[in-house]
């Protein structure tokens, strides 16, 4: 992908998969096979080995959900700013999910959106790195649209219908979320992270509450305070700020 395909529309090349193991897998070979551009966008009907953040199974039931990933050339930043990436992507699905709904929509720190204290979308970026330059970066999105029945090992889901009580064409809806995602990205190519940063924390799961957590063996509580560019959660234990990298802590909520 080259530097000037970053003016591409997200979702222009918009690729329909009846069933793939994963989006994101299939997204990554698309690169290794040099057809890949900035915005190409490959949405899944069926997944058969969805993937979440730290390995994680995604389970979705067949054509009831957004599954799907977007292809972005990050060549233009630093090592250091993918976590701004993330942001953009939560704010992406936030944003989504606000045209439905008034209900407060929230983002889990590090990569969950929730909404009633319970789970509606999740999102895996993978990159490509060389050196020490970050070429490029897979943003895999789970979003649940249609499902109203879960399995027994997903974590507390909650799905737009079940907030709405409407039915949604998931390709259309698909299409829609590109588009505000595209949107969003501009702000990050714009290099405007401070105003990305604010929108994530004014946004943030727990904000200013008192939360369990567990690192290791261990649980604690802390207050939720904010998270930082670099993708640390700030938490005030007894009056003192610590910062946690994503996967050294677990919410216990």
């Amino acid at each position: 992908m080259s530097a000037a395909s970053i003016n591409n529309v997200t979702g222009k090349r918009f690729i329909e998969l009846l069933s793939v193991d994963s989006t994101n897998n299939y997204a990554m070979q698309q690169v290794q096979n040099g057809t890949a551009r900035h915005g190409d966008a490959f949405f899944a009907f069926e997944q058969t080995a969805g993937r979440g953040q730290f390995n994680r199974q995604w389970l979705s039931a067949k054509g009831e959900n957004i599954m799907l990933s977007v292809l972005l050339d990050t060549s233009g930043f630093a090592l250091q700013q993918q976590f701004l990436l993330n942001m953009v992507s939560a704010l992406s699905v936030l944003e989504l999910f606000n045209k439905y709904t008034t209900e407060k929509i929230k983002i889990k720190w590090p990569n969950d959106i929730y909404c009633r204290d319970r789970k509606a979308a999740g999102i895996l970026i993978e990159n490509m790195i060389r050196g020490k330059s970050w070429q490029f970066a897979v943003a895999g999105f789970g979003i649940n649209i249609n499902q109203t029945e879960f399995s027994p090992e997903a974590k507390r889901p909650v799905s737009l219908k079940q907030i709405t009580g409407a039915d949604y064409n998931t390709v259309e809806l698909a299409k829609v979320f590109c588009s505000l995602f595209d949107t969003t990205l501009k702000t990050l190519y714009a290099g405007r992270k401070q105003k990305i940063l604010n929108a994530y924390n004014a946004h943030l799961y727990k904000l200013n509450e008192g939360i369990r957590f567990k690192k290791e063996n261990e649980t604690f509580s802390a207050i939720v305070k904010a998270v930082d560019e670099l993708g640390n959660i700030i938490l005030i234990e007894n009056d003192v700020e610590n910062a946690y990298r994503s996967g050294e802590i677990e919410w216990l909520v």
